[in-house]
């Protein structure tokens, strides 16, 4: 059982020396941070929308590593792997910095930000991957991964890998209320911003039978959190190609309250 939150990101790469090396240069990189920084700037500042900057950053790469985790347990191939493109780690590997990158692009605009985040990592990921495994070929194949998990994670755009797939539904799994406060101070009161700080805490766990291994948990204060799963988890789960594998639970103040299959 794991509860989406900042801190579970370096849990998940807690021995996987190449996760670690990544992660450092992500949050060393000054283009990177700079980015995600203007991201904030973008959309909570002048977007009143919830934050996209570097905490959403970590949360949805760590929530995307356990769902990765209860795939691989339940016998998925990546397709990385099943492709000839890489292993099981390099599968991690692009899965950790497609999540984390996968906002970057609401630095120039929300506006088909998962377009420009493709044109900016693109300056900075080969490089970055060169330095990581001292092999350009094998850099050059992993880029376009990378950058696939961040176009793919708009929801109108079918996700055509497992990586891309656990990517999207990563960005969902981040909704509980601490992510709207900021706009809601700022005075937005909409049904995103109400629906947001009605989560209470999200869960990513094993899943109840074979077919489905991951599953999702939602505990709620009230019913408007539906809104926030059905409408923002949802629609990302849809369009994952991972939809079949995974379910999930809303609970209302820690009762059962429904099971929801996309």
């Amino acid at each position: 059982m794991v509860l989406v939150s900042p801190s579970i990101l370096k849990d998940k790469i807690s021995g996987h020396a190449l996760l670690e090396q990544a992660l450092r240069l992500l949050e060393r990189s000054r283009e990177v941070q700079a980015y995600l920084a203007m991201a904030n700037v973008m959309a909570v500042q002048r977007l009143l929308y919830n934050d996209h900057g570097p905490v959403h950053s970590r949360i949805v790469a760590g929530a995307a590593l356990q769902i990765l985790d209860l795939m691989l347990e339940g016998g998925f191939l990546p397709s990385i792997v099943r492709d000839g493109v890489g292993d099981e780690e390099d599968s991690r590997l692009v899965v950790m910095m497609g999540a984390y990158l996968h906002d970057v692009g609401n630095a120039v605009h929300r506006e088909y930000h998962y377009v420009t985040g493709v044109a900016l990592a693109a300056r900075f990921l080969p490089k970055m991957l060169i330095e990581i495994y001292q092999d350009p070929q094998k850099a050059y194949k992993l880029v376009p991964e990378i950058l696939h998990c961040i176009i793919s994670h708009d929801e109108d755009i079918m996700a055509l890998s497992l990586e891309a797939g656990i990517v999207k539904v990563a960005d969902g799994v981040d909704m509980a209320e601490g992510r709207a406060r900021m706009p809601y101070k700022q005075g937005k009161y909409d049904i995103h911003a109400l629906s947001a700080l009605a989560i209470r805490e999200v869960e990513i766990v094993k899943g109840q039978s074979g077919d489905r291994p991951v599953r999702i948990v939602v505990d709620m204060d009230n019913e408007a959190g539906i809104f926030q799963i059905e409408e923002v988890l949802g629609k990302k789960i849809k369009s994952s190609s991972i939809a079949r594998y995974v379910e999930v639970e809303a609970l209302r103040r820690g009762e059962p309250f429904k099971v929801i299959r996309f």
